[in-house]
C-alpha cells in the first residue's frame, strides 16, 4: 500500500530518497547532464525547476531554500546564481529536458540522458577560451 507517499519510492526509505534526489540535482547542476534510469530522471525533474526558479529569484531566502534542498552545497548554489539562472532569466518553465537512450544491458532498465533545455555558457569560460585560442596561435612557430 502506498500509505502517504507522494511519488516515486525506488526502494528506498525517505532519508535515501532524499539523498538520491539530492545527489542527482548536483550531479545535474555540475555536468549540466547526466545519464540515469527514466524513473529517476522524471522524480527529479519538477525539483530541478523549482530549484531554479527559486535561483531566479534572486532573493536571499530562496539562497536559503535552496541551501536547504541541496544539503548546503554551497558550490552548487554558486553554479545555480552565477550561470544557470541567467540563462533561463527569459523562461518560466521547462528548464531540462529528457532524452531516450539505448535501454541498459544488464536489467534492461530505461536509460535517459537528462539536460538544460538550452546552453548554458557563462561569460568567464567565453573569455578563457579567447585567451587559449591566442594562446595556442602565438605559440606555433613560423616555419622557414
Amino acid at each position: 500500500m502506498r500509505k502517504m507517499v507522494f511519488g516515486r519510492k525506488f526502494s528506498r526509505g525517505q532519508k535515501g530518497r532524499r539523498a538520491l534526489f539530492r545527489s542527482l540535482i548536483r550531479a545535474l547542476v555540475f555536468y549540466g547532464k547526466i545519464t540515469t534510469t527514466k524513473a529517476k530522471a522524471k522524480a527529479i525533474q519538477g525539483d530541478v525547476d523549482k530549484v531554479i526558479s527559486l535561483a531566479k529569484e534572486g532573493s536571499l531566502s530562496a539562497q536559503r531554500r535552496i541551501l536547504s534542498e541541496l544539503a548546503n552545497d554551497r558550490d552548487s548554489l554558486e553554479i545555480l546564481f552565477n550561470k544557470v539562472a541567467p540563462a533561463f532569466k527569459e523562461r518560466t518553465s521547462g528548464f531540462t529536458r529528457i532524452i531516450m537512450l539505448p535501454r541498459r544491458k544488464g536489467d534492461n532498465a530505461e536509460m535517459v540522458r537528462i539536460e538544460w533545455s538550452q546552453e548554458i555558457i557563462d561569460k568567464k569560460s567565453k573569455v578563457k577560451k579567447a585567451k587559449e585560442k591566442e594562446k595556442k596561435v602565438k605559440a606555433k612557430p613560423k616555419k622557414k
